[in-house]
């Protein structure tokens, strides 16, 4: 297989799409018999990065859970299914969403009880970033979170401007404080 096979220009968000299902068990709960926040996100990360590999193929690292909505419960004993793909694809960074589903083992209900947004940086075995290929969004739905993962980034950013602005406000005041004895 040639190199241009193995990374591609572009790839399409359908090639991005990844699953995983788990049970909840015990040691997943917490004295409610409610699955943990923690180990949600641990599974969302987990299916999250499954999309940023796909799409990359190289190594990849978390930067950032954007967003994080826990929508209701999940108890002991049901089946989590996560779906995660990518939303949109900059230069060595991508947004991956993740819409997770519980079902009763009993009645086979399924209810939404999570969504996240994520960013992962692809990155050599030096940890270098790498560059990604371009995301070709195909349908109505692909397109709208395409666009929209752009305006989270811009959000992102500015946040993060904002922050270092305030870092560096509160330096300068610490500077400037008297020392007392």
């Amino acid at each position: 297989m040639s190199p241009a096979e193995t990374n591609p220009a572009a790839r399409t968000v359908a090639s991005t799409q990844s699953e995983m299902t788990e049970i909840i068990l015990p040691n997943d709960t917490n004295t409610l018999g409610n699955l943990l926040g923690g180990r949600l996100m641990h599974f969302i990360d987990l299916t999250g990065a499954m999309a940023a590999y796909r799409h990359s193929r190289t190594y990849i690292v978390t930067a950032a859970m954007d967003h994080i909505d826990f929508i209701r419960p999940v108890r002991l004993g049901d089946l989590l299914t996560l779906k995660s793909s990518v939303n949109r694809a900059f230069t060595t960074s991508m947004e991956v969403g993740v819409k997770v589903w519980s079902e009763n083992t009993q009645t086979g209900k399924l209810l939404h009880v999570a969504s996240a947004y994520l960013v992962f940086v692809a990155i050599d075995k030096e940890g270098c970033r790498q560059k990604v290929p371009q995301l070709i969004p195909e349908t109505p739905n692909e397109i709208r979170r395409h666009a929209d993962a752009l305006l989270r980034r811009e959000h992102r950013e500015a946040e993060q401007a904002r922050r270092k602005e305030a870092r560096l406000a509160t330096a300068t005041q610490e500077d400037a404080a008297p020392i007392n004895p």
